[in-house]
């Protein structure tokens, strides 16, 4: 399960920028500005943005989510429609809640930046979807090791 989570974080964690990036760069708008408002989530970056920064508190941010949602997935089942449904839930809580406190995650578009929380946790619950205590390289139901006559 934690190689599981791994991984969903992680490919949910760059497929979640798929949105906004998309829009900047349909509207002309820099595409780097969410990763850098992201930056001053870090304990003393609040009024100093920067790109580092913003990696960091994202995968810092992805992680916590992703643990969140594992945790969740190990009690009941998520998939694609869930996942979308507790990523519009994370988005309330880090966009109108947390994001409030911190202006320049505030002065984001909102609409991308809500359709990005969307799907991170649609891939996320996607991939953290899969049949418990199944082992991938298998293709029976046999146990491995285990031989069919």
């Amino acid at each position: 399960m934690i190689r599981r989570a791994i991984r969903a974080g992680a490919v949910a964690a760059v497929a979640s920028g798929i949105p906004s990036t998309t829009h900047a760069l349909l509207t002309g708008r820099d595409v780097l500005a969410a990763t850098r408002a992201a930056g001053t989530l870090l304990p003393g970056r609040r009024d100093r943005p920067g790109i580092a920064a913003g990696l960091v508190a994202h995968v810092l941010v992805s992680t916590g989510w992703t643990a969140v949602l594992a945790a969740i997935a190990r009690r009941h089942r998520l998939g694609l429609l869930r996942g979308a449904a507790a990523g519009l839930g994370i988005a309330a809580l880090d966009l109108c809640v947390a994001g409030r406190a911190y202006p320049a995650v505030r002065a984001l578009p909102r609409a991308p930046q809500v359709l990005d929380h969307v799907v991170f946790g649609a891939v996320a619950g996607a991939l953290l979807d899969r049949p418990h205590g199944t082992d991938q390289r298998t293709t029976s139901t046999t146990s491995p090791g285990c031989s069919e006559l």
